[in-house]
């Protein structure tokens, strides 16, 4: 069965904690199994940019971490997601160090997904090399399930080393990281390292074509391909009303765990239109 999630539609609910509070108490009480976040530090501004496409600094995006702390606080059951978090724009033992936090504190709810973003802009005002972020991630992966297994390590990778230190406290698990992308390097990257995948986009023969090159990668590293998740995301101002549950369901056909629901871009007006048209989108699904 396909586990139905809902995006956190941030950047058109405003920032009343009230607000947010009731948006996530909603969607747990209406069954969804989880709730996604996606993620940006800073937003650009266009005065100095003219024909700049994508979020702007206009665009309210809360911290991550931060949020899914204090969603952690006022829900009880739903799973929380980033979707994605761009990993190679951060550290990596702070990530490791946050990541840990949220999920002791939301008692195992956290499910990472990472990506390595298309904003250079963000990348320079955080410090880090944009032409390196997909060769960095991998080895991020690797060193973030290290620094979760043991109290002490040493690493040595190309862009990190540690010695004999490590995080406390470890969380009660290895945290799931997913990975989102389509690029062949990604590919890899989820077959190879991750628990998951994020493929955003619809459920055709490229997609499929896009499975098979995963599972590949998995079985040379000796992985099984049956432990890897899916998730595909429904954005309803890019699907008509009346394609959405053959959406879910070709998704479903090609072996789909989880489907998240996205509100955003459709003028909804407020936080209770979102409500609304998330249930009205769980009921269209589940009688399709």
């Amino acid at each position: 069965m396909v586990r139905l999630g809902a995006v956190f539609p941030q950047r058109e609910i405003g920032n009343d904690p009230a607000v947010i509070r009731h948006w996530a108490q909603a969607v747990e009480e209406f069954g969804f199994a989880h709730v996604m976040v996606y993620d940006h530090v800073v937003g650009a501004g266009t005065r100095t940019r003219p024909g700049w496409r994508g979020y702007t600094s206009e665009d309210a995006f809360h911290e991550v971490f931060v949020l899914l702390g204090y969603l952690a606080a006022v829900t009880s059951s739903v799973e929380l997601v980033t979707g994605v978090l761009i990993l190679p724009q951060r550290q990596t033992a702070l990530v490791a160090k946050q990541a840990a936090e949220v999920d002791l504190l939301s008692a195992g709810r956290l499910r990472l997904g990472v990506g390595v973003g298309w904003n250079p802009v963000e990348y320079e005002v955080l410090g880090e090399d944009f032409t390196t972020r997909g060769a960095r991630s991998a080895e991020q992966i690797r060193l973030l399930r290290e620094l979760w297994a043991n109290p002490l390590i040493d690493f040595d990778g190309e862009w990190h080393t540690v010695h004999d230190a490590g995080l406390n406290p470890l969380p009660a698990r290895s945290i799931p990281i997913w990975v989102g992308g389509t690029a062949e390097a990604v590919l890899r990257r989820v077959g190879e390292l991750g628990d998951g995948w994020f493929p955003q986009r619809p459920p055709d023969e490229k997609a499929a074509a896009l499975i098979a090159r995963i599972h590949e990668h998995a079985e040379r590293a000796g992985r099984e391909v049956s432990g890897l998740g899916i998730e595909a995301t429904l954005d309803l101002y890019d699907c008509p009303e009346q394609e959405r549950a053959a959406f879910a369901a070709g998704w479903a056909d090609l072996g789909a765990t989880h489907l998240c629901i996205n509100t955003m871009q459709l003028g909804l007006r407020d936080v209770d239109a979102h409500l609304e048209m998330l249930s009205r989108t769980r009921d269209l699904l589940a009688s399709g």
